[in-house]
């Protein structure tokens, strides 16, 4: 199905979410109809942030409002689902439109298995009817699953569509680019280099298969590094949890514009501990690239003076490779927290590989390593 022909049946004027690969076409599409007006569709920094929004909309409006996600943020609605949504509190009705990655049966990464594997039930525990919409939906089946779920919206309830891999075809093109010159693999390779044999922890997403790639191409051990596949948002935090354990050991902690943003309050959390040992630097292109390229709003922030409302000592933007060396070796030497936002374009190497060992095995050599500190 064309992800406009989805729209059309879904009959809602206002969106909120957050971006997901398996959903690209559908992102692109209200991107191409909407971009980013607040009054049609809003790109939230989180799930919960989503339903919150979409709430203000339904009681502004009296209008039912459609929640994109991956199913990996079914986690971050469950509170505003069951405390705020449920019909038996405010009785507030939505649709969600949820990714299905790591569906039985599907290859995919080894963070989406157990998602894959509960999201239904997950729904269904929340009360929540879904539908599973694949490559064979029709509009006319769409339609009719509406009509049958009118009862349940004007009781106030929730429903969901869970979208396999495939069921919706792109129907718009979207360039998605900013104005900077370093690229995130390059930025990562002089953060590994100025970090030397200090312990790394890396985002998720392209950020930690870049950091991967890069030891591979330069011979140097994997063992500082872990690489956060999964819990978009909670690097910094497990930084932070090293970093508190091990206060002779540097930890850089690779981050994302959009993961930063997702949890900024750890940031507060971070910044109340200051361990002199911590360097957090967020990799910035103003977008959620590696599920697509749709904005966040970073562009629209100062992302260091935030970290000095949050407490941190030491902030500093670099936008050139330059001025990152500059501010990764003063960094390297400074005896205090350091923030590090650094200016970076769009895009990845179309070759750009995945991590060859588990997760389970990059866990416990890293766990070794950090023994021997």
């Amino acid at each position: 199905m064309k992800a406009r022909a989805f729209l059309d049946c879904l009959g809602a004027d206002f969106f909120a979410g957050v971006p997901d690969s398996q959903l690209r076409a559908l992102c692109d599409r209200l991107i191409c109809d909407y971009g980013t007006d607040p009054h049609r569709h809003v790109i939230a920094a989180n799930e919960g942030n989503c339903v919150a929004v979409a709430a203000g909309y339904h009681m502004a409006t009296g209008k039912i409002p459609v929640v994109y996600m991956q199913n990996s943020g079914e986690g971050n609605i469950v509170n505003p689902v069951a405390s705020l949504l449920n019909d038996r509190v405010y009785a507030i009705p939505m649709i969600f439109v949820i990714g299905w990655r790591g569906e039985p049966g599907v290859h995919d990464e080894p963070q989406h298995i157990y998602q894959g594997e509960v999201t239904i039930k997950l729904l269904e525990d929340l009360g929540i009817a879904s539908y599973v919409i694949d490559a064979s939906t029709t509009e006319k089946d769409v339609l009719e699953k509406l009509r049958e779920w009118k009862d349940i919206l004007d009781a106030g309830k929730q429903v969901a569509f869970v979208v396999r891999k495939g069921a919706l075809e792109s129907d718009c093109t979207v360039k998605y680019r900013n104005g900077y010159g370093i690229s995130r693999e390059e930025a990562i390779a002089h953060i590994a280099a100025a970090a030397g044999g200090d312990v790394i922890v890396s985002t998720t997403g392209k950020a930690s298969r870049e950091l991967f790639e890069i030891r591979e191409r330069t011979g140097t051990s994997h063992a500082s590094d872990f690489l956060t596949v999964g819990s978009m948002g909670h690097s910094s935090s497990i930084a932070l949890g090293i970093a508190l354990q091990k206060p002779n050991t540097r930890v850089w902690c690779i981050d994302g514009d959009g993961a930063m943003l997702m949890h900024m309050g750890s940031m507060a959390v971070i910044g109340a501990e200051r361990p002199a040992n911590l360097v957090h630097i967020v990799i910035d292109n103003g977008a959620h690239e590696t599920v697509g390229g749709m904005p966040t709003v970073s562009e629209k922030l100062d992302l260091a003076a935030i970290a000095r409302a949050c407490g941190y000592p030491r902030t500093a933007c670099a936008d050139n490779l330059a001025s990152l060396d500059r501010e990764l070796q003063l960094a390297r030497g400074a005896a205090e927290l350091t923030f590090l936002a650094v200016k970076c374009s769009l895009g990845a190497r179309a070759d750009l590989g995945r991590p060859t060992t588990s997760a389970l095995h990059n866990k416990q050599c890293f766990m070794e390593y950090l023994k021997s500190l």
